[in-house]
């Protein structure tokens, strides 16, 4: 049992809290049972994983002090587990129809909500470009419900997103076209930018057609950017009969 909040162990995992440090080790930590046993599950490679017996009793892994999981833990509360996981190297499916490019997005918590909503919408891939926030963030993790496990989430550039045989579909405030209008059945790719800088104009420019989703309200003049995400993918999803 680790008992030394010292041990290079517990301090690798601390390091994992800097993206920086992911990116550099190719690992992540995923936190709580639910998250441990879907990265499993989803065949990700584990290197190790941790848990204090008087908090959860686990099926494997290191057992370690109360104390330790604790500071080794991103969250608050911890829920008694955690494992260092490998990143996993994915590509956009040669034959995907329908994909969410997030464009710009600075909150983890936004990132993982939008993979979690792609992935109940049945998007091939979450295409992620000009990001200040990465996936594999415990934020993201913990928002996507563990569908970052299981969508594919790539890195993007506009010159990449540009080659994409898809409609590219465009969410910017101001357009012509109601979110409703175009033809989703063919493959699309759905371009959504921050909430508060919108779609940058590079990638503006990549679009087949921008459409606008209807503001009724008094005071708010624009949707959180997995909120705009929901409301296009899912009407993919009912042009499609899904």
């Amino acid at each position: 049992m680790i008992t030394s909040v010292d041990n290079p162990r517990v301090k690798e995992v601390l390091r994992l809290r800097k993206a920086r440090e992911r990116r550099r080790s190719g690992l992540f930590v995923a936190e709580g049972p639910r998250e441990v046993g879907r990265a499993r599950d989803a065949g990700l490679r584990i290197h190790q994983t941790y848990f204090a017996p008087s908090l959860l009793p686990w099926d494997d892994g290191e057992e370690v002090d109360e104390r330790v999981l604790r500071k080794m833990s991103y969250r608050a509360e911890p829920e008694g587990v955690l494992a260092v996981v490998e990143i996993p190297q994915r590509a956009t499916p040669e034959n995907a129809t329908l994909l969410l490019v997030a464009v710009g997005i600075e909150k983890p918590g936004n990132l993982g909500a939008m993979a979690r909503t792609a992935d109940a919408a049945g998007a091939d891939a979450l295409l992620v470009g000009d990001a200040t926030s990465d996936p594999w963030n415990p934020n993201a993790i913990r928002a996507s419900t563990g569908s970052v496990f299981t969508l594919p989430i790539v890195d993007t550039t506009a010159d990449d997103a540009r080659n994409l045989p898809h409609t590219k579909v465009a969410a910017t405030l101001g357009a012509h076209a109601r979110h409703t209008d175009p033809d989703y059945t063919k493959p699309t790719a759905f371009l959504v930018g921050a909430e508060d800088t919108g779609l940058p104009a590079a990638w503006r420019t990549l679009a087949d057609v921008e459409v606008e989703i209807p503001m009724h309200g008094r005071t708010a003049d624009s949707l959180n950017a997995g909120t705009a995400a929901a409301v296009l993918l899912y009407e993919a999803v009912r042009q499609r009969g899904l």
